[in-house]
C-alpha cells in the first residue's frame, strides 16, 4: 500500500521525506552497504573459525578471498530484493574465512525484515538459530583446542568454551538481530499509526460530506415546499381568471399559465418524492413534519430549559416580518448552537440574542465557560459544517469562536427580505 509523503515536524526541509537528499540517500544506500560489507570483510582472520585462536598462518588464495569479499558485498547490496543470498553467503564466508561483516548485516536484516516489507519477517528465527550455532560452536571449539583456555581456569575448559562462544554469538548475531527486531517493531507501529490517521481523516471527511449532503437535501426540500405552495396559488388564480374573464385572449393566456403551472407542480412532486423517499440503507424515512420558524423558537428554548440548560432570549430592534426561509435558517442556527452548548459546556448560562435589522437577522448564541472541561462527544463538529452550508446558501455568514473567559460565541448574519419585497421582485422578474 502506497502512502502519501507526510511532512515530519521539527526536521529541516532538506531532510523531509521526499526531499532530493532523502531520495538520493535511498538510491545510494545499497551501493554504500555493499561497499562497506566488502571492505570490512577484508578485516577478517581469513581462516576457518575452528582455527580462529590457533594462530596458524593460513595463506588463503587471494583470488578466493576477493571472490568471497565480492560475493558478500553484492549479496548485501541485493538485500532490498531478496535476503536469502545474503543469508547463504554470510554463513559460507564465515565457515570458510571467518568474515564477520556479512553475518552482522544478515543478522540485522533477519530481525528487521526485508526493506519495504517490515510486516513480513520471513525465516528470521531459522537463520538466527543456524547462525548462532555456526558461530558459537566453531569458536568454542577453537578456544578449547588453543592456548586461549587452560584446565586450571575457573569453571574448566567447557565453561570457558561456552563463555567464549556466547560472547562471539552475542556480538555477531544476537546484538544486530535484536536491534533489527526493534527496528521492525517500530516500523510496524508507525505503519499502524499512519493507517489509523489516514482512516480517521477519511472517516472525518466522509462524515463532513454526509453532513453537507443531508443539510443540502433538507434545504432543497424546504425550498421546494415553498415554491410548490406559490405555484399552487398561481395555478389557482390562473384558473379563476380563466373562468371569470370575458376577454378570449386573456382566457387563453390564463389557460396557458394554468397548464404550465400544473406541469411545474407535477415536476415538483417528482422532485419532492425523490427527496422524501425512504433511505434504503437503514429503511428510515425523513421527517415530514412542518418546518419550524421563529414562532417555534420559544418552544425550543423551553425544551432546553426543561433539559436543565439555563437559557434566556433577548430581542434587539423592531421585529419585522421576514421570509419563511430566513426564519427557518435562524431557528436552525439557535438549535445547533444550543445542542453544542449542551454537548461541550453542560448546563451553563446561555443567552440567545436576535437582532432585527432592516434587511436581515443577526443571531448570536453565547454561553458562559463550563465549570470543568466536558468530555469529548463522538462525531462532534459536523453540525457546524452543515450549519455553515445552510447559512452560506442563504447568502449569510457564520462565525464560531471561543471567548476570552472560556465561553463560546456563535454568530450568524442572515439576509432576510420581507415577504412583500420578495413578491414584488418575483412579479418584476
Amino acid at each position: 500500500m502506497e502512502h502519501s509523503v507526510a511532512r515530519v515536524p521539527g526536521l529541516p526541509s532538506w531532510l523531509q521525506p521526499g526531499s532530493r537528499l532523502r531520495r538520493f540517500a535511498h538510491w545510494l544506500y545499497p551501493f554504500a552497504l555493499g561497499c562497506g560489507v566488502t571492505l570490512f570483510s577484508f578485516v577478517s582472520p581469513l581462516r576457518p573459525p575452528i582455527f580462529l585462536f590457533d594462530g596458524l598462518d593460513t595463506d588463503a588464495p587471494w583470488a578466493l578471498v576477493a571472490l568471497a569479499m565480492l560475493a558478500a558485498g553484492v549479496s548485501a547490496a541485493w538485500v532490498r530484493r531478496a535476503r536469502w543470498p545474503l543469508f547463504v553467503v554470510s554463513l559460507v564466508t564465515w565457515l570458510g574465512m571467518t568474515m564477520m561483516a556479512a553475518v552482522f548485516v544478515a543478522s540485522y536484516y533477519a530481525g528487521a525484515g526485508r526493506p519495504g516489507r517490515p510486516h513480513r519477517p520471513g525465516r528470521a528465527w531459522p537463520y538466527f538459530l543456524a547462525a548462532s550455532t555456526l558461530v558459537g560452536v566453531p569458536v568454542g571449539w577453537s578456544a578449547v583446542h588453543s592456548d586461549l583456555l587452560y584446565e586450571g581456569m575457573t569453571g574448566g575448559l567447557l565453561f570457558g568454551a561456552v563463555l567464549t562462544g556466547s560472547f562471539w554469538v552475542g556480538m555477531t548475531v544476537v546484538l544486530p538481530f535484536v536491534f533489527g527486531l526493534w527496528v521492525r517493531a517500530r516500523r510496524q507501529v508507525l505503519e499502524q499509526l499512519r493507517d489509523r490517521a489516514e482512516r480517521l481523516e477519511r472517516e472525518q471527511h466522509e462524515r463532513a460530506e454526509r453532513a453537507r449532503s443531508e443539510e443540502r437535501r433538507r434545504i432543497a426540500r424546504e425550498m421546494h415546499d415553498v415554491v410548490a405552495h406559490r405555484v399552487a396559488l398561481m395555478v389557482l388564480h390562473a384558473g379563476a381568471l380563466e373562468v371569470s374573464t370575458a376577454d378570449p385572449r386573456t382566457a387563453e393566456e390564463a389557460a396557458l399559465i394554468r397548464t404550465t403551472g400544473r406541469e411545474a407542480m407535477q415536476e415538483l412532486r417528482e422532485v419532492l418524492g425523490m427527496l422524501r423517499a425512504p433511505d434504503l440503507s437503514d429503511g428510515t424515512a425523513p421527517d415530514l413534519a412542518p418546518q419550524p420558524t421563529l414562532a417555534d423558537l420559544d418552544r425550543l428554548l423551553d425544551a432546553s430549559r426543561a433539559a436543565g440548560l439555563p437559557v434566556r432570549r433577548v430581542d434587539v430592534g423592531q421585529r419585522q416580518e421576514v421570509s419563511l426561509s430566513a426564519q427557518r435558517t435562524a431557528y436552525r442556527v439557535v438549535q445547533e448552537a444550543l445542542t453544542n452548548v449542551a454537548k461541550h459546556a453542560g448546563a451553563v448560562p446561555t443567552t440567545v440574542t436576535l437582532r432585527h435589522e432592516p434587511y436581515g437577522l443577526v443571531v448570536a448564541v453565547e454561553n458562559a465557560p463550563p465549570p470543568q472541561p466536558a468530555p469529548p462527544m463522538p462525531e462532534s463538529g459536523l453540525g457546524l459544517v452543515g450549519l455553515t452550508e445552510r447559512v452560506g446558501l442563504a447568502g449569510g455568514t457564520v462565525q464560531a469562536r471561543p471567548r476570552l473567559d472560556g465561553g463560546f460565541l456563535l454568530h450568524a448574519r442572515i439576509p432576510a427580505d420581507p415577504p412583500e419585497q420578495l413578491a414584488t421582485r418575483e412579479v418584476a422578474a
